[in-house]
């Protein structure tokens, strides 16, 4: 029986304190009731944690896309997770491509052209997806975990922290509310002192103010300790930037090494598919056994390692290094489809034909491009002249 009576007596009691802080939380609202404002300092910790968080969700989210671009198969892996299971292997994007080549190329034949060019490109591909699989790794150990371990440990305490202070604050500022209340009405009852009666409610005001006052002293001190707890956590923020830069210099060291072990393979496909026989590089307006033109030839080399500076300018073709010493035009074929990445840029279509010139101080990889009305400048890896 005496438990049930202490059980009733502590829900009343927290019922009561509940009441008080919505009370004192919808007078701040309304501007009736005055609001303990936190120092400045705990303001601005405050304020560079949720920065924090804000930002280290959107970065390890977007760096979730960018390891995994398939919607479905993060979701897959965020379940598998969450039932601490390990996800079935699957083959990645590139290691798909690189089996479907090599499938292909034996379809075809080794021993053609182009059959054995796609055995190699598809060894490169599945070489390309290996080190992507190293790339997701290395950075969700390294990168991922340590980010989603802030958001989900040490900032779900800090907001923990935060709500405490809050309610620490509004019982304060309750408190001084009804202190302020019974020294108003301990005024108002010493002004009307006329008879016995309105000496008692004097000595009731009194001893109400009295109690109010040991409860504002109770309210600040828990108050006070709780905003040194809460800035004592949020002072930690700036050892998690420091975790966190670590981490970051990890992620970048782990792209470095995929993009450069991408490079070194694809740089040594271009040197394998270099040694094929000429006819392994005609475009499409050549049949297979027609000799391969020394205009058409080199450009499409430079649109395959259009991302190799070097090789892109020892194999411009001598026609447009003519028409760049020249001051005159050539109608040019447009060989791929090009976005215009910004306005000086022209957008190519596919098989289209444009007239082409080159101005005084222009880059060499570029010519001025005009389609009717529209002109701007377009990248001579993407053209064929025409005679």
């Amino acid at each position: 029986m005496n438990i049930m009576d202490f059980n009733v007596k502590k829900l009343a009691a927290d019922a009561g304190t509940f009441l008080s802080r919505a009370v004192q939380f919808t007078e701040e609202k309304l501007g009736q009731a005055e609001k303990t404002e936190l120092d400045a300092h705990l303001e601005n910790l405050l304020s560079k944690a949720e920065c924090t968080k804000l930002w280290t969700e959107k970065i390890m989210k977007q760096t979730e896309v960018l390891l995994q671009p398939n919607p479905n198969a993060r979701i897959e892996e965020f379940v598998y997770e969450k039932l601490d299971r390990k996800a079935p292997s699957r083959m990645n994007n590139p290691e798909l491509l690189g089996q479907y080549m090599i499938d292909a190329g034996n379809e075809f034949g080794p021993g053609t052209a182009y059959g054995n060019a796609l055995i190699k490109c598809g060894e490169t591909q599945k070489r390309i997806g290996t080190a992507d699989r190293e790339l997701i790794q290395t950075s969700a150990i390294n990168f991922l975990t340590p980010l989603r371990n802030f958001i989900e440990g040490d900032y779900k305490t800090i907001t923990k922290e935060r709500k405490l202070l809050q309610n620490k604050r509004l019982d304060l500022d309750a408190a001084k509310t009804r202190l302020k209340k019974a020294k108003v009405a301990e005024a108002r009852a010493a002004q009307l002192n006329t008879s016995q009666p309105e000496e008692n409610n004097i000595m009731i005001w009194a001893e109400e103010v009295t109690k109010s006052e040991q409860e504002v002293r109770i309210t600040q001190s828990e108050f006070d300790r709780q905003a040194e707890i809460t800035r004592l956590l949020l002072e930690g923020i700036s050892s998690t930037h420091a975790h966190h830069l670590r981490c970051l210099n990890d992620f970048v060291e782990a792209q470095m090494t995929y993009y450069a072990q991408c490079y070194q393979y694809m740089l040594d496909l271009q040197k394998q598919l270099g040694s094929f026989p000429s006819t392994f590089l005609s475009n499409n307006n050549q049949s297979s056994s027609t000799p391969v033109q020394s205009v058409s030839s080199p450009s499409v080399l430079a649109s395959a390692s259009a991302s190799l500076t070097s090789v892109s300018n020892s194999i411009v073709t001598s026609g447009i290094s003519e028409l760049k010493s020249s001051s005159g035009s050539r109608k040019a074929r447009v060989l791929y489809d090009y976005d215009a990445a910004n306005s000086s840029e022209l957008s190519l279509l596919a098989d289209e034909v444009i007239t082409v010139y080159s101005i005084p101080g222009m880059d060499s990889d570029w010519l001025m491009g005009e389609r009717g009305n529209q002109k701007g400048k377009v990248p001579i890896t993407y053209l064929e002249l025409l005679n």
